[in-house]
């Protein structure tokens, strides 16, 4: 008899285990963009892999442009669990030290970019343990462009960041982005996104700052009708999901949720740059006057913009904070 316990012990216990590793789940993502763009089918690339290894029972659904909330709105649901993942802009709202993301002119360039913003670099490593203190689960990172200057008018010796353009352009309300066209020579107007395109389109501002050709493509094609490719910062959004899930997944499918993060995150990496000039082209098809910089300019407005916005932010964050993420940079 009490053999025979042990064998139904036994028994229950796997019949447990295998319940336990085919769980399935239905879970939701967020992405900022329209269906059909290149962040819509990359996600549709990692959804698809994470349903094919776990044999269809990992089920993500995407809900693309926004339709869960803005992105400030949707990190605050990952967060607290009820939407579980997202790819999207990083929320600084609880954070002030997370605008080290998109600190105008951290990296120069795509080799930048490709050295810090890829998953086991120092950079990455430190925002992975900043979102976590938010129940946050950093997977990887998607970046879009490289940042730039949409304008209706052209402006007065576009490559001097010491001339007065006599111009006045839209910037995100952050500090870093008022002192970043004030250093440019703009006159700087802190204005929210859903404010941007009738602020333009009535005169009210003469550009934008605060995306690159892919966002100004996307959203101000008819309005823009030149387009500065000067990197002004890196608009880089990172895949996330909400921590108490991940700790509750099996080994096995959080080997299988990071592998297809990894493939993710490469993919975007080997064309990031290719997809940067493809919008440009497509901006300028569309007629816009692309009015490239030398190296020598690029590196005078780097510098210009440094000198402004670096103090202030290294203040507002803390010296220590600011020292610390700059250390890491891999040029």
């Amino acid at each position: 008899m009490k053999k025979f316990g042990i064998v139904v012990l036994a028994a229950l216990f796997c019949c447990s285990s295998v319940c336990a590793a085919e769980k399935t789940y239905t879970w939701k993502i967020s992405t900022i963009r329209p269906a059909g763009t290149a962040i819509d089918n990359d996600v549709k690339a990692f959804i698809k892999e994470v349903k094919t290894k776990s044999n269809g029972r990992i089920n993500i659904e995407i809900y693309p442009n926004a339709q869960l909330g803005d992105y400030t709105v949707v990190q605050e649901r990952i967060s607290v669990g009820s939407v579980e993942m997202a790819v999207q802009s990083i929320s600084t709202s609880v954070d002030r030290q997370l605008q080290m993301v998109n600190l105008p002119y951290l990296v120069k360039d795509w080799s930048g970019i490709r050295k810090n913003f890829r998953t086991g670099s120092p950079f990455m490593n430190w925002l992975a343990e900043r979102l976590a203190k938010q129940d946050i689960k950093l997977l990887g990172m998607w970046p879009s462009y490289f940042g730039g200057i949409a304008l209706a008018k052209e402006p007065p010796s576009p490559g001097n960041p010491s001339v007065n353009k006599g111009l006045k352009v839209r910037v995100m309300p952050q500090k870093s982005y008022e002192l970043l066209g004030e250093s440019q020579g703009y006159m700087a107007t802190p204005l929210p996104l859903a404010e941007t395109f009738t602020a333009l389109q009535t005169g009210i501002v003469d550009g934008i700052f605060g995306a690159g050709a892919e966002g100004y493509y996307a959203n101000y094609r008819d309005l823009v009708k030149f387009y500065i490719p000067s990197n002004t910062h890196v608009e880089a959004w990172p895949l996330i999901m909400n921590m108490e899930l991940w700790e509750s997944l099996s080994d096995g499918d959080k080997k299988i949720i990071v592998e297809a993060a990894k493939h993710f995150e490469d993919h975007r990496m080997e064309v990031g740059e290719a997809d940067t000039a493809y919008n440009e082209k497509r901006l300028e098809d569309y007629g816009a006057k692309i009015i490239r910089l030398t190296p020598e300019q690029l590196t005078a407005c780097a510098e210009a913009a440094r000198k402004a916005i670096f103090p202030a932010i290294r203040e507002a964050i803390g010296p220590k904070n600011f020292d610390a993420v700059v250390s890491m940079i891999n040029e």
